[in-house]
C-alpha cells in the first residue's frame, strides 16, 4: 500500500543535538517510533527517509508534522494543521 500523505507525528518540532559531519535519516512518513528520525516504519508505504548531514555541531529543530517546505527542518507549517 502506498500512502500519499504522511502521518503527523506531532504538531511541534523536535530539538536534536547534531554533530558536524554526521548524517541523520529524517523520517518522512511520520510512523517512526524514534521521531524525528527513521526507524524503518516506512517499509511498504512508498515513503523513504531523507538524509541530512549536519554542517555544524549544535541544536537543530527537525519537523515532526512532516509538512514542512524546508525539510527536514521545521518551518512552522504545524501551526496551520
Amino acid at each position: 500500500m502506498t500512502e500519499s500523505k504522511p502521518t503527523i507525528a506531532q504538531k511541534s518540532p523536535i530539538k536534536v543535538q547534531v554533530e558536524a559531519g554526521k548524517t541523520y535519516h529524517w523520517c518522512t512518513c511520520g510512523n517512526s517510533k524514534k521521531q524525528p528520525m527513521c526507524d524503518g516504519s516506512h517499509q511498504g508505504t512508498g515513503f523513504v527517509p531523507m538524509a541530512y548531514t549536519a554542517d555544524i555541531t549544535g541544536d537543530k529543530w527537525f519537523c515532526a508534522c512532516k509538512h514542512t517546505k524546508t525539510a527536514p527542518m521545521c518551518d512552522g507549517s504545524h501551526k496551520t494543521l
